[in-house]
């Protein structure tokens, strides 16, 4: 209920931007990038999505990401309404170049002294809604967004609200206009964003995320649980098996 009131809210606060605007989102191919592409479906007219190969060792989820589009398309097509959306990949092999993590590289996932897994790679949000910035500057886009969010998350400091508002304003200035930056998912957590995908294309939707996006840091496609595939172990797994069971406790 909390998440379909919030959906509602924040479709109403795009709208009023304007009634033909239009939309740039992250689309990693994950449960939360997908939820934030229907988000933006319901809320911009002209939508886009932006995705980021940096030898991540879960690749397969740029191979998830056009068949999800694929299927949201025959899932919700009141949602999709025949629209096309423009995709760009970019490469960012520059990420490794810096130092490898558990995310670009095949070692055990641990957890630092301040409780931050090794799968964390240093401003990767940071860069990637730069290039996202840069692209929406040459494509004519002013909204931007993301699904970081600062509750269920693993701890990643480049998540959080303070980060995103900040790199909303070295962003606008950097480039001389106005760029927002919108988090739907900042403030709530992943049973929640199952809430919010299920107010935004009910049973179909949430199907679809389930089969066809992938948020394993291993990328195990080869095991199907009730939350969809992965290796039920890795922190990404557990976040979206947690939020899973909770969202199913009260649906």
């Amino acid at each position: 209920v909390v998440a379909a009131g919030w959906v509602s809210r924040s479709i109403a606060m795009a709208a009023k931007d304007s009634a033909a605007s239009s939309a740039l989102v992250l689309f990693s191919g994950g449960q939360d990038s997908a939820t934030c592409l229907a988000w933006a479906l319901a809320s911009y007219e002209r939508v886009e999505t932006v995705g980021f190969n940096y030898g991540q060792r879960h690749a397969v989820e740029l191979e998830q990401r056009p068949k999800f589009v694929q299927g949201l398309r025959i899932a919700c097509p009141k949602l999709v309404r025949g629209r096309e959306i423009v995709d760009t990949i970019l490469d960012v092999p520059t990420i490794t170049q810096i130092g490898d993590s558990a995310m670009t590289k095949d070692v055990e996932i641990t957890m630092d002294a301040n409780g931050i897994p090794s799968t964390f790679v240093p401003a990767r949000n940071l860069l990637f809604l730069t290039f996202a910035g840069a692209l929406a500057y040459r494509r004519g886009i002013k909204h931007i967004v993301t699904g970081v969010c600062e509750t269920d998350y693993s701890g990643y400091p480049d998540c959080r609200d303070d980060t995103i508002k900040a790199l909303q304003v070295a962003l606008s200035l950097g480039m001389a206009t106005r760029l927002v930056l919108h988090t739907p998912l900042m403030f709530i957590d992943k049973a929640a964003t199952w809430e919010m995908a299920h107010s935004l294309g009910g049973e179909a939707l949430v199907d679809a995320i389930l089969e066809l996006t992938h948020s394993c840091y291993l990328g195990v496609r080869t095991s199907r649980h009730p939350y969809g595939y992965g290796c039920d172990k890795c922190p990404a797994c557990e976040l979206r098996s947690s939020g899973w069971m909770r969202y199913k406790q009260v649906s």
